[in-house]
């Protein structure tokens, strides 16, 4: 057999075999069958470059490194859902369909809670992949969606096709992720469809290709021009033609029916092996969904029912008290294990000692307790009825649980502090913090690695990680370290020295400074021994910076401690000036905006600098004095609020065409 003839049956079986393993989850041939015959393909293909094709099996694990994401139009818009919450409002919206347009069949599918994605095919072949985006825009993803198992590259369909679905990250493949980068020292995902978000926008592919992606794909935008008469039709067919589509989709002619699979769906929820955050209800048939059309945002002809907050009862067996880089002390309950809205919990935060009180929380009691957002464990109330009198009332302690330092707590202020600068606690998170991405940004340095540095007696302050070269055979001696880590770690460490006054600023963990406060400061003053030598009353003269703050900045250059420690970083090449971008008069020159809802071509901190290059003053609320609010996609009650007030409003894409012809 020559060598073409066997690449193209190598290809051929390959791909039968995967969407048996991926799509089907009934194997025909062993995994160790498969590895001979892609090793065989691989061969191949390497003597014989002639024959390289992009769509081969053995293109699917990534490699490439991109440089960037170009923007994308849709041919037809993505646009979003609108929401109900209960079952009064999904009936009342079910009667709405059925008053304009008379009786209808209902497709009832599973909200996947991931990441939206349009999947074009050009003669039978996968050519792109686009994020939804701003849903008229999207950015092109086609090598890191290429890598899905599950998605087919070829299809018997010989002309042009768009697909829609949802990319996700399996329950267990978020925990092996998760458990990855709390190894690494990084910071984790708060839930898969972050973590999905954000491999799918993965720069090497071959890290999108190790997350273990996977996709359900439920819209085909042109089923009616391709003769289908209904959704439920169209998805058939695709799903005969190799996408994996979900077998629990369910045809419903009344919603007494949608409400019955909704309640069986909740029942299951936790044990799918994907997240979900609702159910989509859509009118089946194509030309009544034509009929209903469609709002500015959302299809009349389809609703998507959210979950809503799951809650649970667990036992609180003790509260456990943390020291964060600033001192400050957080009690968390330490929880009987529960499994709540897919994971196990087992901690929450209880705030402070006012909520504890508030809350009459006490050791020992039974606790309801929810997942906010779906993401964060925080506890409800106390269930006083099931009390017997063992329960024990929590006393705040008067001492820091890991130095034994006095504890202090400050006027106006709910929390409670440790002011023993050499505490232990304090001194691994605030060289942590230092290092985080968003202050300093020195990669590979987490507070996992800080705390093995800090055992090991190299790193006690935020200028020992100016000298951590000095340990270098120390260091690549450390177990899974090595040369390579090392030469990362201390680049990272190097480039750190060029970052603008900003991010020094906010790294410093000056108290009540956070990023908004620290380029502000940065902006007002230039350089940092300005800062040092403001006074209070200059400080609270500036827009934002209040009491409070001046006074813990005040006091933190006070101290003899601090102006040692910037001393030190400047004798290292630390910059200690802000680093100007080039500005531009702007319609957001002396304005104040808001931004609200998720954007699609920026990140919330990208617009944020954009608009401040610009000319604005960002702001986080909306008043009357509000010029400007720019919104994207789920914008909320600041958007409400902003209408009812009568402040300009404005889409991101109008956004970016006024920054794009101002910059041009």
């Amino acid at each position: 057999m020559d060598a073409e003839k066997r690449i193209l049956e190598l290809r051929k079986l390959l791909n039968r075999y995967g969407y048996e393993y991926y799509v089907l989850d009934a194997p025909t041939v062993s995994d160790a069958e498969y590895d001979i015959l892609l090793r065989e393909l691989e061969d191949l293909e390497r003597d014989h470059p002639e024959y390289y094709d992009s769509l081969s099996p053995t293109q699917r694990v990534g490699g490439t490194v991109l440089e960037g994401f170009n923007k994308v139009a849709h041919t037809r818009p993505m646009l979003s859902m609108g929401d109900v919450f209960s079952y009064d409002e999904l009936r009342a919206w079910c009667t709405g369909v059925e008053s304009a347009v008379g009786q209808v069949s209902y497709s009832v599918e599973y909200k996947i809670d991931g990441l939206a994605m349009a999947v074009h095919y050009r003669d039978g072949r996968f050519s792109q992949a686009v994020t939804r985006g701003d849903g008229d825009v999207g950015e092109d993803v086609t090598e890191n969606v290429k890598t899905i198992r599950s998605l087919p590259m070829e299809i018997d369909y010989m002309g042009d096709l768009e697909v829609r679905g949802e990319v996700y990250m399996p329950k267990a493949a978020f925990e092996k992720l998760n458990q990855k980068q709390e190894a690494e020292g990084k910071q984790l995902f708060a839930n898969p469809r972050n973590a999905a978000a954000g491999s799918v926008r993965q720069l090497d592919t071959k890290t999108a290709a190790s997350r273990s992606l996977d996709a359900i794909w439920y819209y085909v935008p042109a089923a009616q021009e391709l003769g289908f008469a209904s959704h439920s039709d169209s998805l058939a067919w695709i799903a005969e033609q190799g996408f994996r589509t979900n077998p629990a989709n369910r045809l419903c002619s009344n919603v007494e029916e949608i409400i019955r699979f909704i309640e069986e769906t909740a029942a299951v929820r936790d044990d799918l092996p994907y997240a979900i955050d609702g159910m989509v209800i859509k009118v089946d048939d194509i030309a009544t969904e034509e009929r209903l059309g469609y709002t500015i945002k959302t299809p009349k002809w389809e609703i998507a029912y959210k979950f809503p907050a799951e809650q649970a009862i667990t036992k609180l067996k003790d509260i456990v008290l943390t020291v964060g880089r600033t001192g400050k002390v957080t009690p968390n309950a330490v929880l009987e294990p529960v499994r709540l809205a897919g994971t196990q919990v087992q901690a929450a935060t209880l705030h402070n000692e006012d909520m504890i009180r508030d809350k009459d929380i006490r050791i020992g009691d039974d606790v309801v307790i929810h997942k906010a957002g779906d993401i964060i464990p925080e506890v409800i109330r106390p269930v006083i009825e099931h009390r017997d009198g063992t329960q024990i009332p929590y006393v705040w302690p008067a001492v820091c649980p890991v130095c034994g330092g006095t504890l202090h707590r400050f006027e106006d202020e709910a929390a409670h502090y440790c002011m023993n600068a050499d505490c232990p606690a304090r001194v691994v998170s605030s060289i942590a913090h230092f290092a985080s991405r968003n202050a300093m940004n020195i990669d590979g340095l987490g507070e996992r690695k800080v705390e093995q540095f800090h055992e090991q007696g190299w790193l006690n302050t935020v200028e020992d990680i100016y000298k951590l070269y000095t340990h270098r055979e120390e260091i690549i001696a450390l177990d899974k370290f090595g040369v390579k880590s090392y030469e990362n770690l201390i680049g990272g460490i190097e480039a750190s020295k060029a970052n603008s006054l900003e991010r020094l600023l906010f790294g410093l963990g000056i108290r009540q400074v956070g990023e908004k406060a620290a380029d502000i400061l940065a902006k007002r003053f230039e350089t940092i021994d300005n800062l040092i030598a403001a006074d209070q009353q200059e400080l609270t003269e500036i827009p934002d910076i209040g009491l409070i703050t001046a006074e813990a900045i005040v006091s933190f250059f006070r101290d003899e401690k601090n102006l040692a420690m910037i001393e030190e970083l400047k004798k290292d090449g630390v910059n200690m000036n802000v680093i100007k971008g080039e500005t531009f008069e702007s319609p957001f020159t002396g304005k104040t905006c808001v931004l609200t809802g998720t954007l699609a071509q920026y990140t919330r901190k990208q617009a944020q600098e954009v608009l401040e290059s610009l000319g604005a003053k960002v702001s986080g609320s909306v008043s009357a004095k509000t010029d400007y609010v720019i919104y994207g996609t789920e914008a909320g009650s600041k958007l409400t609020k902003a209408q009812q007030l009568g402040v300009t409003t404005m889409t991101e894409e109008e956004f970016v065409r006024i920054v794009e012809s101002v910059m041009r």
